[in-house]
């Protein structure tokens, strides 16, 4: 409760008017912007209606959800994964071909970041957070719980197909769209817009801002999907932490505090806010892991690593068909792959974009097999090292109690287990926020070139704006995440993906068959 002193009260009285002047004026610009530009207004007006339906009507709003997820898996799961594996044999074809050499750009022009700046760039806008939710959680819950009967070792089948749900089809899903993106910009001369890549086959207006607001519209989902795990589980490191229950409030407040900071460095743009970040957070990533590699037993941790990333080569093709023995049925499949290929389908629009965006100078062959490689083979590391950490730890205490089973805290009960626990763990939740904003801030830098007619430099009006509206929309997943006893928003999560994701793997198909047949083969 607040208390106003008389000279307070006679403050707030006397400049009233002039405060509700200022404000309503600023109601009234902030409406004249998004009015004056269609795709903005229509965009921001559903996340809006979204976010309105599931905060006044949130049970409602998830038994529809669920509802519809569950029509989505049984008919267009496996579309999902077929759509992996023709992105990923795609792309390698296009770099090993001679199309490798186009570079995008002018012929003689070097890349515009180092190699360093556009690594730790892209795997913070692509990966960021997820790698600490889920680097003990998922290759111990793979370990303990095989997803489908094999001749290998739980340890090596565990890593391996971790491997595969983090390995090159995510990468490979970023990489066509930063390569049809990155064509369209730098060799084409087109705007920021996903329209402008199928502009010349697709002639209505509609269609094209229909295009458009689809993109807009997942993207802000695998956003705030993304937000609202992060914001979970940095609630479960501080619960773990001070043996306190930090309740809804405290989420609340951190998708606050992450969408603040995430909008100052889009405001500051792409050199002076979003590289520096990245840089730093990948720096301190690697310290982490580097400190947990030479504290643990290196020579397991490495067989580890070449063993499962052998038999993940090896075993790609019926992996991502879920062929044969291959095949762990679709309960596990939906709680899983479909999930984490809806996952990176929603966040290929931004990713992509922001790649293609940083990746000026390069050729295609530059492009696609940096991203393809690079970052797959630091995370096959990454979760070598916590995972055969893991199953160490696992083996040394003789009988697993679940201790690694909430993916919220797993990260965190795992660092108990080393010396300077409570540095590691309060870094991680550093961390946490900090991937987080270099997630936010790339996607409302590449949402405000969307809806500023493509430019490459958005106004900034446009990057306040969807910062507004994106901290809005993680507040009502966060919210039909706690509709229920026994949901999560992880769940919520999940099933919200599967939708909004199925369309724009249908639009990435269209765009890909355009791509190849009309705007690779033309002269350049």
């Amino acid at each position: 409760m607040v208390h106003h002193t008389p000279f307070s009260l006679f403050y707030l009285w006397r400049n009233d008017s002039q405060y509700c002047k200022n404000l309503k004026q600023v109601f009234i610009k902030t409406i004249s912007f998004i009015k004056k530009n269609i795709l903005l207004s229509i965009s921001v007006g559903i996340i809006f209606l979204f976010s309105l339906i599931t905060v006044f009507a949130t049970e409602e709003s998830y038994r529809a959800i669920e509802n519809a997820s569950l029509w989505v898996r049984n008919y267009f799961g496996f579309f999902y994964l077929y759509l992996g594996l023709a992105c990923v044999l795609l792309l390698l074809g296009i770099a090993l071909s001679p199309f490798g050499k186009i570079k995008l750009g002018k012929k003689n022009q070097k890349p515009e970041y180092s190699l360093w700046a556009w690594t730790a760039m892209l795997y913070s806008a692509g990966m960021g957070a997820g790698i600490l939710l889920r680097a003990v959680q998922e290759p111990v819950f793979m370990q303990q719980y095989p997803p489908y009967p094999s001749s290998l070792e739980p340890e090596v089948l565990a890593l391996q197909f971790t491997f595969y749900q983090w390995g090159f089809t995510a990468w490979a899903f970023y990489g066509l769209f930063a390569m049809v993106m990155g064509y369209a910009l730098f060799v084409r001369k087109k705007k920021v817009l996903v329209s402008a890549t199928i502009e010349d086959s697709i002639k209505g207006k509609i269609a094209r801002n229909g295009i458009d607001v689809m993109t807009i519209i997942t993207t802000v989902v695998g956003l705030i999907a993304a937000i609202g795990l992060g914001t979970t589980q940095i609630n479960g490191g501080l619960n773990h932490l001070f043996q306190k229950e930090f309740e809804l409030g405290t989420t609340l407040f951190l998708a606050f505090l992450i969408s603040s900071i995430a909008f100052y460095s889009a405001w500051q743009g792409v050199n002076k806010g979003i590289k520096i970040i990245s840089k730093f957070n990948i720096l301190i990533t690697l310290l982490v892991l580097l400190y947990i590699f030479f504290s643990s037993d290196m020579a397991f941790i490495l067989s580890s690593f070449l063993s499962s990333t052998l038999y993940y080569l090896v075993n790609f093709i019926p992996l991502s068909l879920a062929y044969g023995s291959f095949n762990p049925g679709i309960d596990f499949l939906t709680d899983w792959t479909f999930y984490y290929w809806a996952f990176w389908l929603a966040w290929a629009p931004f990713t992509g974009i922001f790649i293609a965006r940083i990746s000026k100078g390069r050729t295609l062959r530059q492009l696609l097999l940096g991203v393809l490689l690079i970052p797959s083979l630091g995370t096959f590391f990454w979760f070598s090292v916590f995972g055969a950490s893991a199953f160490q730890l696992i083996e040394g205490w003789g009988i697993y109690n679940n201790e690694f089973g909430n993916v919220f805290s797993s990260i965190f009960v795992f660092f108990e287990n080393y010396p300077l626990a409570m540095l590691l763990n309060f870094t991680t939740i550093f961390l946490l926020i900090s991937f987080l904003v270099t997630s936010v801030d790339s996607a409302v830098f590449v949402l405000s070139m969307f809806t500023d007619k493509g430019k490459k430099n958005p106004s900034k009006k446009h990057r306040l704006t969807w910062s507004v509206f994106i901290l809005l929309a993680t507040m009502a997943l966060i919210l039909l995440g706690n509709a229920k006893p026994n949901i999560d928003v992880l769940t919520a999560a999940q099933k919200l993906l599967i939708i909004t994701s199925l369309p724009f793997a249908f639009f990435m198909v269209a765009m890909t068959v355009i791509f190849l047949k009309k705007d690779l083969r033309k002269p350049r």
